[in-house]
């Protein structure tokens, strides 16, 4: 585990925004039985733990600040995340809805993103990729290309590897589901047998 993936673990369970119930007892939107929560809109409210993920950020872009032209983010968990980003590096930020408005001028996109821009798409949790991924369309459909994907969290599942890699969109996360089992481990929070059963849930899910 890096240093700044236990760093941000560890704040994402000391503000709840991250929450572990091993019965499974919180049901997502989709209606799967899950043991953990992850609401990473809290983080918002935490001004030290927002600063470490823009810093996250920034270190994961090093290698490609020159070639940034917008910073966008997903409506609506990680538009402030783009904002912070955004702000840092000062470059132009944009976020994207989950679909056109149905009124004024039936904008998905607001904010500027042209053709021929190089865009990083920030996203605040990655499951399937299904959301983020439509982001991605949306920003390609005005003809500019995004380089790389940037999110809070990720929990791992095959569904969305396999959707990044049919795009071939490059995506990286601070934390992901492995990375926060071995913390509550090794703070003995959970034992060995709920690690196994947090395990076998999320990749039961695919």
């Amino acid at each position: 585990m890096t240093n700044l993936a236990n760093k941000v673990i560890a704040n994402l369970y000391e503000i709840e925004a991250i929450q572990i119930k091993p019965d499974r007892s919180f049901t997502w939107t989709s209606g799967i039985k899950s043991p953990i929560y992850c609401d990473n809109r809290l983080t918002m409210s935490y001004p030290k733990v927002r600063k470490q993920i823009t810093q996250g950020f920034v270190e994961k872009l090093q290698s490609c600040l020159e070639e940034i032209d917008v910073i966008a983010g997903c409506a609506t968990a990680g538009i402030p995340h783009a904002a912070w980003l955004a702000d840092a590096l000062n470059i132009p930020m944009a976020y994207v809805r989950g679909k056109a408005k149905a009124h004024g001028k039936g904008n998905q996109i607001e904010g500027v993103i042209k053709q021929g821009d190089k865009v990083v798409v920030i996203e605040d949790l990655i499951s399937t990729g299904g959301s983020v991924l439509e982001t991605v369309k949306a920003i390609e459909a005005v003809g500019a290309k995004v380089i790389v994907v940037l999110a809070i969290f990720s929990y791992g599942l095959k569904k969305s590897v396999e959707a990044f890699n049919e795009v071939t969109i490059d995506y990286h996360t601070l934390a992901d589901f492995d990375l926060l089992i071995k913390f509550l481990l090794a703070n003995h929070e959970i034992t060995d047998a709920e690690a196994d059963d947090l395990l076998e849930w999320r990749d039961q899910l695919g």
